[in-house]
């Protein structure tokens, strides 16, 4: 059986989990099912029937002994785990009668999602201010490049920040 394989690029920030979960929803309404995620913003599809799956996405760093018991619960629930990339867990649902089942039934639950994902942050960041400039700064005559490399990184990083906060006091907001 020879199935085809598309690849999309698309580009979705950590804090629009939300927009990329229909993306893909209709993505598969369209006989596009997710395959695999192999860099931010680079999916693999499986072309076939159109269906209605139901995509969710869920930001952990799990030690090796608490997998198993973490994607067993998914899948007792119905949830096949589709894809992985950089923590970024991919599952989908084929709804069939009845409800659809939530990954996260209550707002503190996606608070804590996109507040793990700040921890994320808050550690890389030390590795980011000492050991990149020094990597960066033995470049010689690309120093200069490399510094405004840098410090658009360090923007980047600071509208992340900036952009999860923001996100999780919509959701605190919303569920008042």
């Amino acid at each position: 059986m020879n199935t085809e394989l598309i690849k999309k690029t698309k580009w979705f920030w950590a804090w629009q989990d939300e927009q990329e979960e229909t993306w893909l929803s209709e993505m598969a309404n369209e006989g596009l099912h997710l395959d695999k995620v192999t860099f931010p913003g680079s999916y693999q599809f499986k072309k076939g029937a159109p269906a209605n799956y139901i995509y969710r996405l869920d930001y952990q760093s799990l030690k090796a002994k608490d997998r198993e018991s973490y994607l067993q619960l998914f899948a007792d629930s119905g949830w096949e785990l589709v894809g992985e990339m950089a923590g970024w867990m991919y599952f989908r649902f084929l709804p069939g009668e009845g409800k659809i089942p939530e990954i996260y039934s209550d707002t503190e639950s996606k608070i804590e999602k996109y507040q793990r994902l700040i921890l994320y942050l808050v550690v890389f960041l030390p590795i980011m201010v000492t050991v990149l400039p020094s990597i960066l700064g033995r470049v010689g005559i690309f120093s200069s490049i490399a510094d405004v490399l840098f410090a658009l990184l360090m923007l980047l990083y600071g509208f992340s920040m900036f952009s999860l906060v923001l996100r999780i006091n919509e959701l605190k907001k919303n569920s008042n």
